[in-house]
């Protein structure tokens, strides 16, 4: 046998706990679920709402705030998201 590399990756999966809450937006209630996880170093939220896809909330520099990152977020209502990023953003959650 030859003297060979090899490389060991090992990853630390922290467990962060769900949140749930509702929220009411223009007189319409949503359930909300998020679920903080990390992705290369940066703090990441996967939330769902009403049961439904998840989306990918993150902050964004352009806008100065979280908001959505992932290819469905145009279907997010926009008073929805910025709800969400504001209770996101004050650890309301």
């Amino acid at each position: 046998m030859g003297n060979g590399l090899f490389f060991v990756l090992q990853t630390k999966k922290t467990a962060m706990a769900e949140h749930r809450f509702e929220i009411l937006v223009d007189r319409t209630p949503y359930q909300i679920s998020i679920r903080p996880f990390e992705f290369n170093a940066e703090r990441r939220y996967s939330v769902t709402y009403n049961g439904g896809p998840e989306h990918i909330f993150t902050f964004d520099p352009t806008i100065g705030r979280l908001a959505p990152i992932d290819d469905d977020a145009s279907t997010l209502p926009d008073d929805l998201e910025r709800a969400i990023a504001d209770r996101l953003r004050t650890g309301r959650v």
